[in-house]
């Protein structure tokens, strides 16, 4: 265990020594690289603003008028046949848009249910093994202005294949929860 934690507190100076060390070789101005890149990323940050702001917004919206709770105790039926618990079924929607919402309803999980729950533990694995779908897409399609293909296109298959992924996600934590306890 020792290992580990040396490992992980030398890895970011490391890495920092490392990209520093390759641009001082190559004869690359470090600071205008940093300079431009920053410069970039603002640009980047500047563009998908309004998107991000419209996630929040709708995510925050759904969180307090308890839309998510009544379509928890809509869909319980249906998730107990899949060993799916129903009060993960916001956690699991919310993190297709939003890992810092996800975080909070995670919180929400901990405090009613504990850590060591069953519901504990299949919240933190849904954590670890789904994506915020729809966030990356937007800021994905925002970001590159995608113009080869038709955006429709692009996001149907996008979409599709992110799903997919997160539904095969979902029965892994089932899987492995249970494997677990």
């Amino acid at each position: 265990m020792d290992i580990v934690v040396f490992i992980s507190s030398i890895i970011i100076p490391l890495l920092i020594f490392c990209v520093i060390g390759y641009g001082l070789l190559n004869k690359v101005d470090i600071f205008d690289a940093f300079a431009d890149g920053a410069r970039d990323g603002f640009k980047v940050v500047f563009n998908i603003l309004p998107t991000l702001i419209g996630l929040m917004l709708a995510i925050g919206l759904l969180r307090a008028s308890g839309a998510l709770d009544v379509l928890a105790e809509i869909m319980s039926p249906y998730m107990e046949r899949l060993h799916f618990p129903a009060e993960l079924v916001p956690l699991s929607l919310i993190k297709m848009f939003s890992s810092s919402a996800a975080t909070g309803l995670l919180t929400d999980v901990y405090k009613n249910f504990g850590t060591d729950s069953r519901q504990g533990y299949m919240a933190s694995l849904l954590m670890c093994c789904s994506e915020t779908i729809f966030y990356t897409i937007s800021v994905y399609f925002m970001a590159t202005g995608d113009k080869k293909h038709k955006p429709v296109t692009g996001i149907r298959w996008m979409l599709a294949g992110a799903l997919i992924s997160t539904f095969a996600g979902m029965a892994a934590c089932v899987v492995l929860t249970d494997m677990m306890l």
